[in-house]
This record gives structure tokens, C-alpha cells and sequence, in this order.
């Protein structure tokens, strides 16, 4: 693997992490605030962050399974006949 895939791993984990967290911090934020303000609370712009979100995820997670088969690929194994982590 070469450096600029390993960096890219790197970044795509760092940012992965990144994205649990700030969909932690979301929910956090929207329980205090759905609580304080009541009917008043953006429930509907909340959840559109939401989405927003997941879709990123999904977005990095294409890119790591790209990346992963890129390996696989130069290191002379197929990518398909791989069995993935339970955690992928």
C-alpha cells in the first residue's frame, strides 16, 4: 500500500469518527433544545440534519469499501471473494 493510500485511510477513519460524533452532538443538542422550547422546536430541521448525515456516512463508507478494493486489488487478490469484517 502506498503512502497516499494509508493517508487516505487515515483521513477517511478520522473523518468517519468525526461524523459518529457530530451526530452524537445533534441528538444531544436536539433533546435539550426539543425539551426547553416544546412546540416551538424545528423538529423538522432537525431531522433534515439527520439525513444530511447519514448520507455523508454513506458517502465514506462507498469511499473506504472503493479504497479497500483498490488494496486488495494491488496486492493481487480479488476484492469480491474477500470476506469483509462483521463489523463492514
Amino acid at each position: 500500500m502506498s503512502a497516499a493510500e494509508s493517508e487516505s485511510r487515515k483521513a477517511l477513519n478520522r473523518l468517519r469518527r468525526a461524523l459518529e460524533k457530530s451526530r452524537r452532538e445533534v441528538e444531544a443538542l436536539h433533546g435539550t433544545l426539543c425539551h426547553v422550547e416544546g412546540g416551538d422546536f424545528p423538529d423538522a430541521d432537525y431531522e433534515d440534519v439527520r439525513v444530511r448525515l447519514a448520507e455523508v456516512e454513506e458517502s465514506v463508507d462507498r469511499e473506504c469499501a472503493r479504497l479497500q478494493d483498490k488494496v486488495l486489488t494491488y496486492g493481487g487478490l480479488e476484492p469480491g471473494r474477500v470476506r469483509r469484517g462483521a463489523a463492514e
